[in-house]
């Protein structure tokens, strides 16, 4: 029983990931564009993981704000989760305490 529990959770854990993937490159898409500005983004994410029945995580901008990088910098934007908030098995034994954590840079596209 136990094996099967976690098969169930480590199964839930890269499936969310994936998510988070795919919500940070997203993220990261919004934010290399002009007047692209922290709250935007972050609304962005977490409209995109509300949409695939995920509750909103924490996004951030490790190298900085998307409205103050210059043309050509990178961007990036890191969206995380703790895993007790998606798990489906009651009280996680194996990744209880774990943060998911996703991250995409990509380039500033502005006007010069």
């Amino acid at each position: 029983m136990l094996l099967v529990l976690g098969m169930i959770e480590v199964g839930r854990a890269i499936m969310v990931q994936q998510i988070l993937v795919n919500a940070s490159r997203e993220g990261a898409r919004r934010a290399v564009l002009d007047g692209a500005t922290d709250t935007e983004v972050a609304d962005f994410v977490n409209t995109y993981l509300n949409n695939a029945s995920l509750p909103s995580a924490t996004v951030t901008f490790p190298q900085g704000s998307p409205q103050d990088a210059g043309f050509g910098a990178p961007v990036e934007v890191q969206v995380s989760m703790p895993f007790g908030q998606v798990t489906w098995v009651p009280g996680p034994m194996y990744l209880g305490g774990q943060n998911l954590t996703a991250s995409t840079v990509m380039r500033r596209e502005t006007v010069q």
